[in-house]
């Protein structure tokens, strides 16, 4: 299932991008950029940490040990063995709470 990404216009001038899955789940919504210009560049960035940022937990539940990450070789491999439940895996993107828009 393959996602894509929205340009969109932000209430307050400029543009903000979405992340949507392949199914148009909104994944997550950009900060406002000044320009489209800006924005592509965003979308840019938002698929280089995608395919290679480390995750960090700040949740309040937290452990005491790092998240461990699978490579994406393992990654497609563990997806081809299991089925989760209902069919469909979900992915959630999570950030900064300044960071994300409404």
């Amino acid at each position: 299932m393959s996602g894509y990404f929205e340009l969109v216009d932000a209430p307050d001038g400029g543009y903000r991008i979405r992340m949507l899955d392949g199914t148009g789940a909104l994944m997550a919504i950009s900060i406002t950029f000044p320009t489209k210009k800006a924005a592509v560049a965003g979308i840019a960035k938002a698929r280089e940490i995608a395919g290679t940022g480390l995750v960090r937990d700040r949740s309040h539940d937290q452990q005491s040990t790092p998240v461990k990450q699978q490579s994406p070789k393992q990654h497609v491999k563990a997806a081809r063995k299991s089925t989760p439940v209902g069919g469909r895996g979900q992915l959630i993107a999570t950030g900064r709470r300044a960071g994300m828009g409404h």
